[in-house]
């Protein structure tokens, strides 16, 4: 079982926590809750994209600004990396995760309420910017935790944000059946001013590590990618798995919407929960990192990106080889980035906000190249274009990890 480690003196759910042995600490569940509080931060993120359609009628938007609510949220969530997840070295992180969960509460009312597509584009870049606050709670777990059982409690919070993402489409569309997309927004509006007040109860205190001002926290930011190889390698690395995934997120709708497959929305959206074995696999390449194995999970999960494709690209026009090629993608790219994290958390304790913040946005940077590239080479090669384009990236994250073994 993973286990926190509560430092003494600090205060959990309003006691003062007692000293304890190493390796000790309370019960799993401030772990599991930090993983539910993620995902609904994330959820956030995806749930305009199956309900653009409804969305631009009820507002009267055109279909230019209904597909800038998608982008919005993704400038948004860059923004949020950059300038307020950073702020976990300099701040309490409990006081600061409890805070942008409830800011982000605050901006789903205002998309709830928007009359507009302006004031819903608005409250799109807002809630993405402070759902970062899902980034606080995974280093928050991570200072926590004693290094032995890191990589597990790091991929139990992961798993959160992954199935946060990857549910958040379908009950969204469940949820607008029933009562509109405004409904949507006020549920999870509520769920994350619970998800603060549960946060502010359970999660102990830490000390502050660092005594910055905020641009001299930003500029040690840029500075720890200038002075830490291995911080640079891993970004590096995580662009290059996230790029490779996204690839195949952008196209796979494209597939399975015509021929041979010919599928509705819906059951494409149902399809992508296929992605969450990638979140079972997690907690067993943890353990493996956590044993000491982190670089041979690295380059196994980087060589599980590049079969991926292979089967992919035999999976054209059939959907046992999709499958197949989906799960082996999704699980090399979910453990490049559960071992990339269990290795950057132990390099500079006082500096993990900074370093995590260098490194997801690397990732997503990746992620966005990918998904932008993906549309273009779709319309001029198809789908053998493609798995050529997944699997450049993902020949990339190999060799970055073959260099990192020289090191």
């Amino acid at each position: 079982m993973t286990q926190l480690n509560a430092l003494p003196g600090t205060r959990v759910g309003g006691q003062t926590a007692a000293c304890t042995p190493h390796g000790a600490g309370p019960r799993r569940s401030p772990l599991l809750l930090m993983a539910v509080a993620t995902g609904l931060s994330c959820a956030g993120n995806y749930v305009a994209q199956p309900l653009l359609e409804i969305i631009s009628r009820d507002l009267r938007l055109g279909s230019v600004l209904a597909g800038l609510v998608v982008t919005a949220a993704q400038a948004g969530y860059a923004l949020g990396l950059i300038l307020l997840v950073p702020l976990g070295d300099v701040l309490d992180r409990r006081r600061l995760a409890v805070a942008l969960f409830t800011a982000t509460a605050l901006f789903l009312t205002v998309s709830a309420l928007a009359p507009n597509g302006p004031l819903l584009l608005a409250g799109t870049v807002l809630t993405a910017l402070t759902s970062v606050g899902a980034q606080v709670v995974v280093a928050h777990a991570a200072a926590l935790t004693v290094a032995e059982n890191r990589g597990r409690a790091v991929a139990t919070v992961m798993s959160g944000i992954l199935l946060g993402g990857l549910l958040a489409r379908t009950v969204a569309g469940g949820l607008s059946a029933l009562g509109g997309w405004r409904t949507v927004y006020w549920v999870l509006a509520a769920l994350m001013a619970l998800a603060a007040v549960a946060l502010r109860r359970a999660l102990p205190r830490l000390p502050v590590t660092a005594d910055l001002r905020y641009p001299a926290l930003l500029c040690s930011t840029l500075v720890l990618l200038r002075e830490e190889p291995l911080l640079r390698r891993r970004a590096l690395l995580g662009a290059c798995s996230l790029a490779s995934y996204s690839v195949h997120l952008t196209a796979l709708t494209f597939l399975l919407a015509g021929e041979p497959f010919g599928w509705p929305p819906p059951a494409i959206g149902l399809f992508g929960l296929v992605g969450a074995v990638g979140v079972v696999t997690m907690t067993g390449a943890a353990r493996l990192s956590d044993r000491g194995h982190v670089h041979k999970v690295t380059g196994a999960a980087a060589a599980l990106l590049l079969t991926g494709w292979l089967l992919l690209f035999a999976g054209e026009r059939s959907l046992l080889w999709l499958t197949a090629g989906v799960v082996v993608l999704t699980i090399g790219q979910q453990a490049v980035l559960n071992s990339s994290q269990t290795v950057l958390y132990a390099l500079r304790p006082e500096a993990r906000s900074r370093i995590n913040a260098a490194f997801m946005t690397s990732f997503f940077l990746g992620g966005a190249v990918g998904s932008a590239l993906a549309s273009v080479v779709w319309a001029a090669a198809g789908w053998p274009g493609i798995c050529v384009l997944g699997a450049v990236p993902a020949a990339g994250a190999l060799t970055v990890w073959a260099t990192e073994r020289r090191h």
